[in-house]
C-alpha cells in the first residue's frame, strides 16, 4: 500500500468574496485569503474555471484525449453545480495542483482561523488516494 500520497487544499467562500477570488482582487475580507496563499506561494483556483478551462482544451484539441471530457461538461452546464464550482477553490502551490502533506497541511493550518471567523465557508484536505477518489458514472466517461 503505497502512503506517499500528494494532497490539495480546498476551500468554499461566500458568493461576494468568491467573484473577487476569481478576478484577483487583493481588497476587501478577500485579503485575508490572498495574504496566506502569498504567504505560501500559492494561488487559489476556482473550480468551476478549472472544468470551463479543461471542456474548452478538449474541444480544441479533440474530446477523445481527455477521459473526463463528458462528465465536466455536464457538471458546468448543470445549473446547481454550476453555482457550487462556482465558490469552490483548490490551492496551487508553487504552481503544483497536489503537493507534499507537510505544504498542505502548513496552509490549512493558516487558513483555519478564516474559516474560525466565518470568512471561508469551508476548508478541506484531500489526498491523491484512489480509493477516495470517486470515478464519474460510466455514461459520463
Amino acid at each position: 500500500m503505497n502512503e506517499n500520497w500528494q494532497y490539495q487544499i480546498r476551500f468554499k467562500l461566500p458568493s461576494a468574496l468568491a467573484e473577487a477570488a476569481r478576478i484577483g482582487a487583493r481588497d476587501g475580507a478577500y485579503k485575508y485569503v490572498a495574504d496566506v496563499l502569498e504567504r505560501h506561494n500559492a494561488e487559489a483556483i476556482c473550480q468551476f474555471d478549472a472544468f470551463a478551462g479543461y471542456v474548452a482544451e478538449a474541444e480544441e484539441h479533440g474530446i477523445e484525449n481527455y477521459p473526463l471530457y463528458k462528465w465536466t461538461k455536464a457538471t458546468i452546464e448543470d445549473p446547481d453545480k454550476k453555482s457550487k464550482h462556482l465558490l469552490s477553490f483548490a490551492i496551487h502551490i508553487n504552481g503544483d495542483e497536489v503537493y507534499d502533506q507537510n505544504l498542505a497541511e502548513a496552509v490549512e493550518q493558516d487558513l483555519r482561523p478564516l474559516l474560525e471567523n466565518g470568512t471561508l465557508l469551508a476548508l478541506t484536505k484531500h489526498d491523491t488516494n484512489p480509493a477516495k477518489n470517486p470515478q464519474p458514472p460510466e455514461h459520463l466517461r
